[in-house]
């Protein structure tokens, strides 16, 4: 079985948007890849930390911190 794994990044007006649209997106994306054979399993959440930046010298340091991203899951059978 294979898998693929894609990131997914919804982008929505703050104005006129709304969850609709990126519900919208999100099945967009399912049927793209349903339509090449790709079977959807689900959306998954990925915890990363982000090393800290020590700047040139100390100048512009910027501390490490944990942030999420969204994956979308996908399997195809040979």
């Amino acid at each position: 079985m294979e898998y693929k794994v894609i990131p997914f990044v919804a982008s929505i007006d703050s104005k006129k948007g709304n969850s609709t649209h990126v519900a919208n997106q999100l099945e967009e994306i399912i049927k793209h890849h349903s339509n090449q054979g790709w079977n959807y399993i689900r959306l998954e959440s990925v915890s990363t930390f982000v090393q800290p930046n020590a700047g040139c010298f100390g100048i512009g340091a910027k501390p490490g911190y944990t942030t999420s991203r969204q994956m979308i899951v996908f399997n195809k059978q040979p």
